[in-house]
């Protein structure tokens, strides 16, 4: 079937591979990005809430959440991070050299040389899960009430391996060619799964309803993306004239290693959490769950502007343009971290009136709100450390070669994280758990900015530095007046409302202020986003 002359509404032109991205392009896609994203973000509170309405927080939810280790690791190995750090590199290659008149279809070889083979490692992970889920909810849980309802929902979630495989290399490779609508509704698709099943199923099953649910969102995350890579990997765009190709480069083993190897110590977080947690009391390790769950949302919203520029970083790297690469990451720091740093503001100053409005209802009780807002507020300390480390880490991996340093700032990280909640985890209980969680992240933040230079994209450390600390003093200043004037109402929705407003009025007053250089795209990007979702609806 031939490609259409004019790009469908929300979809980066496949004739766009050919050309760098326009500022037209890049906003385009970060629009798609950016609405899907927010309803599939949606669709998890939903999601969250219906397990909390349904189960509540106590020991069956517990059981479901060892179980959900599985697809949290799954997620973040072969969808969000790991896999794409090698795969999005290795597609834009690819790209580059089709474009250049490369014989043959590089795009097409490498998908014939890597699928197959990666398909058959995600299905025999898949497999050793399931065989072992026994022993694997022994070593995450060794104190879990119930461990034969964990073990039989980790047998469900354990399929999510090979489907979330699937979905990650089909996202990685849509990505590269400047698709962004399919990969931007999977977590639509997948949300939607797990809601259907534990209300269709719930009262049959109980919470396995809800790990059948995952079961099933998997496979539609695939379904959802196949058409449009099948459309893209039979369409090949004219070659631009005299254009020197550039040398062949087979996909690093050694990178992705190192790339799974990075995601599988960031997601160790939560192994250390629910171990720790697991030996607390029952319900422990659902109030972490949800606290993580909703103070994340800020980080999600950051990163989605990085999830566009992504392949655009990787691309330039490819045709040897540093400057270009430079200018784009120092860019995606400074406006990520004015809109995390605006989330978190907001979640440490409304935490209680967010977490009453979302759950507290059905089986959820006041006291479990209490607890989880108490811990939501140390979450998001960490929140802006979160964000660094997925910008920088982007940078690190974008040139397609393996770098063991990210893994060695992550492993540290981890460190920081397993002696601090061993110590607080006695006389603090979740919270403490928490705080060591925001330390270790922040920690390896650090150490990422350390190490930016010949490694990676070479940022001007000292110059990004300055220019974080102006949303960051911003923040803190907001959150205490929120605080403040959240606590004032005795609705929540009035005091959600209320500390919101004041949060962001003050973080925008002092952050024009002050200057902060990714302040004015961060609200630009916010303002266009409104904009246009309230013209797609009222018109």
């Amino acid at each position: 079937m031939s490609q259409p002359s004019a790009p469908k509404k929300g979809v980066v032109d496949a004739g766009a591979e050919n050309a760098g991205p326009t500022r037209g392009v890049l906003a385009k896609a970060a629009l798609v990005t950016a609405v899907f994203s927010v309803a599939g973000a949606l669709l998890g509170l939903v999601r969250d809430q219906s397990l909390a309405r349904l189960f509540g927080a106590g020991r069956d939810t517990d059981a479901f959440l060892v179980a959900w280790t599985i697809p949290e690791f799954a997620a973040t190995l072969l969808i969000e991070d790991g896999l794409a750090f090698a795969l999005v590199p290795a597609f834009s290659m690819a790209l580059a050299r089709r474009a250049q008149g490369a014989p043959g279809d590089p795009v097409r070889a490498l998908v014939a040389g890597t699928l197959p083979r990666l398909s058959l490692a995600f299905a025999a992970v898949g497999a050793l899960l399931i065989g072992g889920a026994p022993q694997l909810v022994e070593v995450l849980a060794p104190g879990l009430r119930d461990p034969a309802l964990a073990v039989g929902c980790t047998r469900l979630t354990a399929t999510c391996v090979l489907t979330f495989g699937l979905a990650g290399y089909c996202s990685a490779a849509l990505r590269a060619h400047r698709h962004f609508l399919a990969p931007a509704a999977i977590y639509v698709a997948y949300n939607a799964g797990i809601i259907v099943a534990m209300f269709a199923l719930g009262g049959h099953w109980g919470v396995r309803s809800a790990a059948f649910g995952v079961a099933a969102g998997g496979a539609l995350m695939v379904v959802v993306q196949l058409p449009a890579l099948l459309r893209r990997l039979r369409h090949r765009p004219k070659a631009r004239e005299s254009a020197a190709v550039a040398e062949e480069r087979p996909l690093n083993v050694a990178l992705m290693a190192t790339v799974l190897l990075f995601a599988l110590c960031r997601q160790s977080q939560v192994l250390i959490e629910r171990f720790l947690a697991s030996h607390l009391h029952s319900g422990a390790i659902s109030h972490l769950n949800y606290a993580q769950k909703v103070a994340q949302i800020p980080m999600t919203m950051s990163m989605m502007l990085c999830t566009v520029t992504f392949p655009v970083v990787a691309r330039a790297l490819a045709e040897g343009d540093t400057e270009r690469a430079r200018s784009r990451v120092e860019r995606d720091l400074s406006v990520a971290a004015s809109v995390v740093l605006l989330g978190t503001a907001v979640v440490v100053a409304c935490a209680p009136q967010l977490i009453r409005l979302l759950f507290q209802r059905g089986a959820f009780t006041a006291a479990d709100t209490a607890a989880t807002a108490g811990v939501m507020r140390v979450y998001a300390l960490g929140l802006l450390g979160q964000t660094l480390v997925g910008v920088l880490v982007r940078s690190y991996f974008s040139a397609g070669r393996a770098t063991w340093y990210p893994v060695g700032a992550m492993a540290a990280g981890i460190v920081v994280t397993s002696w601090i909640g061993a110590l607080t985890v006695g006389p603090y209980g979740v919270t403490g758990i928490a705080a060591a969680n925001a330390t270790g992240i922040t920690a390896t933040a650090v150490f990422l900015l350390a190490g930016m230079g010949p490694r990676s994209v070479p940022i001007r450390t000292r110059r990004v530095l300055v220019e974080l600390s102006r949303p960051v003093r911003a923040a803190v200043v907001a959150a205490a007046v929120g605080i403040f004037v959240a606590a004032r109402p005795a609705d929540p929705f009035a005091g959600l409302a209320a500390g919101a407003t004041a949060v962001t009025v003050v973080f925008v007053l002092l952050g024009w202020a002050l200057d902060a250089q990714g302040f004015a795209p961060a609200l630009r990007s916010v303002a266009t986003v409104t904009r246009r979702l309230a013209h797609a609806v009222f018109h």
